[in-house]
């Protein structure tokens, strides 16, 4: 009956050693994270750890699927010698390839503060310099890469540790029935612990359901593993209409499609500055009321600027990459599941400011330093109509080229300026920085000029901001430099110091400046504000008096009531508005904090007299619409 039981015993010891492993890289991956994800005491990291088990068990056995099914079939070859040579290499074919992503994740969860999904795929694809980014990135990392090899050398003297014996006698007609029915029962439990529990009938555990077993969502990311973040989210739909409510409740809650009126005579340029990996933590104007102890900053150009800007202070991203950004800010079009610009609804005709400028007859621009076609931004800039793009080909001079992502930003905000003094006026033109990137390296001559800092982002951060302070002082003596509108905000955060920017809202708090040279518009304003709002505010200032689809708000509309911001954080929408900070898992609430508990300490979504019900009703109804306009193809 048990003919084959050794055989069982070391199946299941190869099984073991492959969460042996997960539990390590988990390990590992707080290690490397450890001022992102907060754990409070050993106890709960344990008990994390344990609660991983379940999304473990299910990327393991997907992984091994082929080499458990080999290895359970009732005959005798599958114990020979050649058989069991060929089921190593099988084993360790799929598992080297899961097991490193979860190590690629240790160095990019920290820029993209959600677990590796297939949208990483989506972002390399229009990289034209993959290997020079893979050189830097096995420079700057060596140590995770030998830490991986390391363990994976233990893992496979670990496995060969233990043999399975060639069996000699030939099983009676009796020992095979048996070895079939444990075969189907093995196979029967294997999958089960592939959708997660016998709980889960109706569908396989995803990584929404993370949240079900954790006391603070950001933990979520802490109990996952970046394979089985891969396998659920291959081949995915994200946009999926709902049916939340009606569509007269809809209308009376959303309004997108709105007039504005014309406030001025004069058209002004319009130029709108796009800085890389920019947090607000780096800049010491938006940092003069947090109260935080020994706070320095590292931006003395936008310091000076932002004395005489409109500075909104608690402004923040709707998303965490550079392709999630452009869409939101351009055309107030978010990003959650995935980028926008990577779903199957992205080639279509977009209203956006480029749209509106053009209807207004300006000449406008796209200027970004990267490769053309980087970050699909080429392809962007087709869709929305920019007259223009300027890229590392028309800057043509690889000399001042970094080694890595484009043209240094000194030289090519240099350009920029250049193209503008020759454009037809008015203008609008965006510029997108490159510079304050990963592997955070300044030109040679600067290497000792910038401070810095306590992490790698304030040295690249004084650099890009000191290239912008040489822009403007080249610009402010060209006759179209008064007369311009400059907007300046960052596509998302990155490297965090200080304990108040690691609290999972304020990991998107970014800088928003509206800049004026003719000291028209200045102060500090310190409502919620996010990159949706930035296309229905240009709109307003320049005074189009047509038809615009916006998510978002006009920041000049003070009557405005319902100012928010919203983010997909890999597992969970957070939406800020009014009182609280609402959790939606895109179904229900599951999480209402206090709209200062950024770090969401407290869920106070079951405390008696917490009324969250019109911020439930604005979360859901952006949603359905959202996806609504995006599928149907209603975003003109």
């Amino acid at each position: 009956m048990f003919y084959r039981l050794n055989d069982y015993k070391v199946l299941f010891y190869r099984i073991f050693l492959a969460y042996i492993f997960y539990s390590i890289a988990r390990l590992l991956f707080y290690f490397y994270n450890n001022d992102i994800i907060i754990v409070y005491s050993i106890n709960e990291f344990i008990e994390l750890c344990l609660i991983g088990f379940t999304f473990d068990t299910s990327a393991i056995l997907y992984t091994n699927a082929i080499f458990i099914i080999i290895s359970l079939l009732p005959f005798r070859f599958v114990s020979k010698k050649k058989s069991q040579k060929n089921l190593f290499l099988l084993y360790f074919f799929f598992n080297s390839i899961a097991y490193a992503t979860n190590f690629f994740d240790f160095i990019y969860y920290r820029f993209s503060q959600s677990r590796l999904t297939t949208t990483i795929f989506n972002i390399v694809e229009n990289e034209t310099n993959k290997l020079d980014l893979l050189s830097s990135f096995i420079v700057s990392y060596w140590h995770v890469f030998l830490l991986y090899f390391f363990l994976m050398t233990l893992w496979v003297v670990l496995y060969r540790m233990v043999k399975i014996k060639p069996l000699q006698a030939k099983p009676s007609n009796f020992q095979y029935f048996f070895s079939s029915l444990w075969f189907l029962f093995f196979i029967f439990i294997s999958i089960v612990g592939m959708r997660g529990g016998l709980g889960n009938a109706t569908r396989p555990i995803n990584m929404v359901d993370a949240h079900r077993y954790v006391k603070k969502t950001f933990h979520a990311d802490l109990v996952l593993n970046s394979p089985f973040c891969l396998i659920r989210t291959y081949n995915k739909n994200f946009f999926v209409k709902e049916n939340f409510m009606s569509k007269n409740e809809l209308k009376d809650i959303i309004k997108p499609v709105r007039f504005l009126n014309d406030s001025i005579k004069t058209r002004p340029n319009v130029m709108l500055i796009v800085l890389e990996s920019f947090g607000r933590e780096y800049v010491g104007a938006f940092n003069e009321n947090k109260n935080i102890e020994n706070y320095k900053s590292y931006t003395p150009f936008l310091d000076s600027i932002s004395k005489n800007s409109l500075i909104f202070t608690n402004a923040f991203s709707n998303g965490r990459q550079s392709i999630e950004a452009l869409p939101a800010i351009l055309a107030s079009i978010p990003s959650f599941k995935v980028p926008y610009t990577s779903s199957p609804f992205s080639n279509q005709k977009i209203q956006s400011l480029v749209s509106v400028f053009n209807d207004l007859d300006y000449e406008t621009s796209f200027f970004h330093g990267a490769p053309n076609g980087s970050m699909g931004f080429t392809g962007l800039s087709n869709i929305m109509g920019f007259d223009n793009y300027f890229g590392k080909n028309e800057f043509n001079d690889d000399s001042l080229y970094d080694g890595y992502w484009g043209i240094w930003d000194e030289p090519f905000f240099q350009f920029t300026k250049n193209k503008i003094d020759g454009m037809r006026k008015p203008f609008f033109a965006t510029l997108f920085s490159l510079s304050s990137h990963e592997p955070f390296k300044v030109p040679k001559k600067y290497e000792n000029k910038y401070p810095t800092g306590k992490i790698d982002m304030h040295q690249v951060v004084g650099y890009t901001d000191d290239a912008l302070r040489k822009f403007f002082n080249s610009a402010k003596n060209q006759n179209w430099f008064e007369n311009t509108l400059f907007v300046i905000t960052a596509d998302h955060c990155n490297q965090f110091y200080y304990p108040h920017y690691r609290a999972p809202i304020n990991r998107y708090a970014i800088p928003l400046i509206f800049y004026k040279p003719d000291g028209s518009i200045k102060g500090s304003d310190n409502k919620l504000a996010q990159h949706l709002d930035i296309f229905p505010t240009i709109v307003d200032y320049v005074g189009y008096d047509e038809k615009i689809n916006s998510w978002g708000n006009s920041l000049f509309d003070n009557k405005k009531l319902n100012r928010f911001s919203i983010h997909y954080s890999g597992t969970m929408y957070r939406f800020v508005m009014n009182d609280y900070i609402i959790e939606f898992d895109g179904k229900k609430v599951v999480g209402v904090y206090k709209k200062n508990d950024y770090f969401l300490d407290e869920n106070i979504v079951n405390q008696t007299g917490v009324d969250y019900s019109n911020e439930e009703k604005y979360i859901k109804a952006l949603l359905q619409d959202y996806i609504e306009r995006v599928v149907d193809r209603k975003l003109n």
